[in-house]
């Protein structure tokens, strides 16, 4: 199963984007994407590097609060992206 967290859109150059979600950052095609993209979007990405979704701001910020949340509640901290011992 895999979970995408929106990330927020801090550039947007030739189809190519690039997004941040819980400070990492990455490039990812908009290829699939069928409406414009600008900066402060939140989009969310397949594993393949592909954005797939334009998502509303409101909807976006309260997910990623959630997540952060969920992580925090472990007895050993996550970061996002992370490995598990």
């Amino acid at each position: 199963m895999c979970l995408a967290a929106p990330s927020r859109v801090i550039e947007v150059q030739d189809g190519v984007a690039i997004t941040e979600c819980f400070g990492q950052r990455r490039q990812v095609s908009l290829l699939l994407l069928d409406e414009e993209v600008a900066v402060g979007d939140y989009l969310l990405i397949q594993a393949g590097g592909f954005a797939f979704e334009r998502v509303d701001a409101a909807q976006a910020e309260e997910a990623l609060a959630l997540m952060q949340e969920l992580m925090a509640q472990d007895s050993a901290p996550r970061s996002w992206g992370g490995t598990s011992s």
